[in-house]
């Protein structure tokens, strides 16, 4: 046993076998079980009670709890690091250097160009990497966890006409896994992320597209074209297959999948006032109908949907308002919403719990409690209506038609910072470090441009954006590394404002 040299024996944690509580001794186990229940703050002073209480205190267990209790890490064993405390320590650093950067807006933005699409026509996210559509028919990936963004250009399969017709892409989705674009012409294709880029799937419908859905964490994809709705989804070895197709009475506007349902694929549909529930391999069932109120958007979460309906308004003295509906018990949970203005978009799968955002055409962004079945912030700034929201704990993204994106701190019901573009921003999408928002055109094919349909050189106001933000890095927006800086010599040739410089000059 080693001595100090002030004689004092200090206690190793592989040393005690028994800890002092008052006037009786404990084994270390358990009173490892009693300090399991104590917080953060409770650990420090009961360091401060003794050399034994302290080691105790600083017992890996206990902080790598803790670290898991607070959602950091959760990935990883109890082996992974050396020092819990310091783990905890650094991970709470970092979440509060980054809520301060998101609302300071510090960090660095780029522009997500591809110039051989033409025209941008569907932006989808999902953990960072960022698909879109283009009216060229191409379909192109970015990844933005890495610093090049270097992803592949999904090859499409080649239409009637040859493989330089391809119509304009209606639709794409996006998950963890699957990968799936809509053309005008009603062709639907499926590439695996992890096997390459040419599709695993591909089928045809003989009308173009009103709605595609991807299953968020499955491999189910949902179609609805004309008045049938199709589910697409592999068996156990592999093939696709048509577990559901089903007749619809009027045109669908808004089609979701259900996540994390085992099984056969569950989908949600919206034709104009009435709401379906499609299970496969079972008959459709009527979730909502009511003649002359149309339903104006739609979000599925795991167990309820959620979806706007526009009333007779002054007609009849009713406001507009959001439903929430159980899908278990095909039942109505409650009503949010006194609005004389349409919802214009809806976000439930990625709020907070017993919470829900939604955005009007009022310009109005409100945040709803569920359990109290009210409004619990309204906040006004945009100058147009709003066409995608989401929301977390504090804060709130929202993107109007007048292309203005508004960052708001929820508790506050405050605007932190906006930026404005060109084109209505359809698409937000955010995680705790980074922010993706898509300004797609309304018009596909712009009139006025003096260009003609072989020229590659379309105007890039004509074109729509896609920003990346990224807030882990401690910078200015306005000093970020340029778009310019972050392509590589691979861009199709010709291209002269795209020249092709690379940081750090390691792919030359």
């Amino acid at each position: 046993m080693a001595v100090p040299a002030l004689g004092l024996w200090w206690p190793q944690e592989n040393e005690i076998n028994e800890v002092p509580f008052f006037d009786v001794q404990l084994p270390y186990e358990l009173a490892l079980k009693i300090f399991q229940y104590l917080g953060k703050a409770e650990l420090g002073r009961c360091a401060q009670v003794s050399r034994t209480w302290k080691i105790l205190a600083e017992d890996e267990v206990l902080w790598y709890r803790l670290c898991q209790e607070e959602g950091y890490l959760l990935d990883t064993s109890i082996s992974d690091h050396s020092c819990w405390k310091l783990a905890l320590k650094n991970c709470r650093a970092r979440e509060h250097m980054l809520k301060t950067n998101w609302k300071n807006r510090v960090g660095a933005v780029s522009q997500l160009h591809y110039e051989p699409g033409r025209v941008l026509c569907d932006v989808h996210c999902c953990d960072g990497v960022v698909m879109a559509g283009y009216s060229s028919g191409e379909v192109k990936l970015w990844d933005t966890r890495t610093w090049d963004y270097r992803a592949p250009v999904l090859a499409a399969v080649p239409g009637p006409e040859g493989a330089g017709a391809l119509p304009h892409v209606s639709f794409v989705r996006i998950n963890s896994s699957l990968a799936v674009a809509a053309h005008e012409n009603g062709t639907v294709s499926v590439w695996s992320l992890l096997l390459g880029q040419e599709p695993i799937h591909h089928f045809q419908h003989n009308q173009h597209l009103q709605a595609l859905a991807l299953a968020p964490g499955g491999a189910a994809v949902a179609t609805a074209s004309g008045f049938q709705v199709r589910l697409e989804s592999p068996d156990d070895r592999g093939f696709w297959q048509t577990p559901g197709t089903f007749e619809i009475q009027k045109l669908v506007n808004f089609l979701n999948l259900v996540p994390d349902v085992p099984g056969s694929p569950v989908a949600v549909a919206a034709a104009e006032d009435i709401v379906y529930l499609l299970k496969a391999e079972a008959p459709g069932r009527i979730l909502h109908s009511v003649y002359g109120q149309p339903v104006t958007c739609l979000d599925v979460a795991a167990h309820e949907a959620a979806f706007g309906i526009k009333t007779f308004g002054w007609l009849l003295n009713e406001p507009n308002q959001i439903l929430l509906y159980n899908l278990e018990t095909n039942q109505c949970v409650t009503k949010v919403g006194n609005s004389m203005g349409d919802f214009s978009c809806v976000n439930l799968h990625s709020s907070p719990p017993n919470m829900l955002v939604a955005g009007n055409k009022d310009r109005r962004v409100r945040v709803f409690d569920l359990r109290q079945g009210e409004a619990v912030c309204c906040m006004q700034g945009h100058q147009l209506g709003v066409c995608s929201v989401q929301m977390d704990e504090w804060k709130v993204v929202s993107g109007g038609e007048e292309g203005l994106l508004c960052v708001w701190d929820q508790r506050m019901a405050a605007k932190l910072w906006e930026m404005h573009a060109r084109h209505p921003v359809r698409r937000v999408w955010f995680d705790s470090h980074s922010l993706i928002t898509a300004n797609i055109p309304e018009e596909k094919n712009p009139r006025g441009s003096s260009i003609t349909e072989d020229d590659p050189s379309l105007h890039r106001k004509y074109r729509g954006v896609i920003y990346s933000y990224d807030f882990s890095v401690d910078q200015l927006a306005v000093d970020s590394v340029l778009p310019i800086c972050r392509s590589s010599y691979d861009e199709v040739s010709g291209y002269s404002y795209n020249i092709g410089l690379a940081v750090p000059y390691d792919s030359i």
